[in-house]
């Protein structure tokens, strides 16, 4: 292994270690805090999730949808913007899905009836998306603004089109689909029955294995990072600024979008209001302790996957609350100790000189 890339790699896993450590002892004091034993809460958190064949189904579920939204926030990032939009975008492309998955005849095999669901489902979010980045380019709008206004815009609309059309009666969602749902994890592994785990979640890794090769490995890639890092030198250089902020824009909201499935395809087979259920903020912390490369991010998901599942486990010992309060400080210690995590390993790395 080169110098290089250790000291890559130091940069990459100390920081979120560092983090984890300081997260966990204030989530000591806070478990103390209510008399409990800490090791008793922990011990109780992995029971339900990583202990279990049903916790841990529902660890993959709630870690596929985190992975979408986790990828598209820091695609954003990588390049500059911070796209505040992922809950709106994931439920236009769930609603899309939903609409193409009931428009299909019951017919139409799902081989097809999937990936035309899945192209519904990137293309909702990527208008979305492509909303911000246009107005951002052509009117130099923040597209935190707007981002944070389409959410409530978006996510309004929807909701009254399928309470004025769609919905059935007394419920607030649409009918189910006729064709085009993945398949649950149970099918092939039964010991995952019950859990909402589904095949999504190959879609989520394949699409995270995307994310890389499009940063790392391609020409359009290399021109996004190169915005993110220095606008005015990439510009330059002879890069197109405005292009690539619209097309990360939408590509971002795309692969929020497709996150919609993992819900309305794999789930519960239609499209609810409501059905995000934050997922989209969420991606922000996930795409932040990730450290916005893909590989982190599906790691984050699963941590913060496991958080929102274990507090399900240990709500009889602590409030339920005390896990968001613990995901608040996982995110505020991983943006504290970065830097000096950083600094202390580039001091350690100086040659010593007489």
């Amino acid at each position: 292994m080169s110098a290089r890339t250790r000291e890559q790699l130091e940069e990459a896993l100390f920081p979120p270690l560092v983090a984890l450590l300081v997260a966990l002892i204030c989530g000591d004091l806070l478990i103390m805090s209510y008399g409990q034993s800490p090791a008793t809460v922990y011990r109780l958190l992995l029971e339900g999730t990583w202990g279990n064949a049903y916790g841990f189904g529902q660890v993959l579920y709630k870690a596929t949808t985190l992975t979408f939204t986790g990828l598209a926030v820091s695609l954003g990032i990588r390049a500059g913007l911070f796209n505040v939009g992922a809950e709106s975008q994931l439920a236009a492309g769930g609603f899309l899905a939903a609409l193409v998955g009931l428009g299909l005849s019951p017919a139409v095999p799902g081989v097809v009836a999937v990936p035309l669901c899945l192209i519904a489902a990137a293309a909702g979010g990527g208008i979305v998306g492509a909303i911000p980045g246009w107005l951002k380019v052509r009117f130099g709008a923040h597209e935190v603004i707007v981002t944070i206004m389409l959410n409530f815009v978006v996510l309004a609309l929807l909701n009254w089109i399928v309470a004025a059309h769609l919905h059935v009666p007394e419920t607030l969602h649409t009918p189910e689909i006729r064709t085009g749902a993945m398949p649950r994890l149970e099918s092939v592994i039964s010991a995952f029955h019950g859990s909402a785990a589904n095949f999504t979640i190959l879609i989520a890794l394949l699409t995270a294995a995307f994310g890389w090769f499009y940063l790392f490995k391609s020409r359009r890639g290399f021109d996004l990072r190169a915005v993110g890092l220095q606008p005015d030198a990439a510009e330059y250089g002879g890069i197109s600024v405005g292009g690539v902020w619209l097309r990360a824009m939408t590509v971002s909201g795309m692969i929020a979008g497709i996150g919609g499935i993992n819900y309305v395809l794999g789930y519960k087979h239609y499209y609810e209001e409501g059905f995000a259920g934050g997922s989209g903020f969420l991606g922000i912390a996930v795409a932040l302790v990730g450290r916005n490369h893909p590989v982190g991010v599906v790691l984050a998901a699963l941590f913060f996957a496991t958080l929102s599942q274990g507090g399900l486990a240990i709500h009889a010992f602590v409030p339920k609350q005390m896990v968001e309060v613990l995901q608040g400080v996982v995110i505020l210690a991983v943006a504290m100790s970065v830097p000096e995590v950083r600094a202390v390993l580039r001091k350690g790395r100086k040659p010593v000189t007489a």
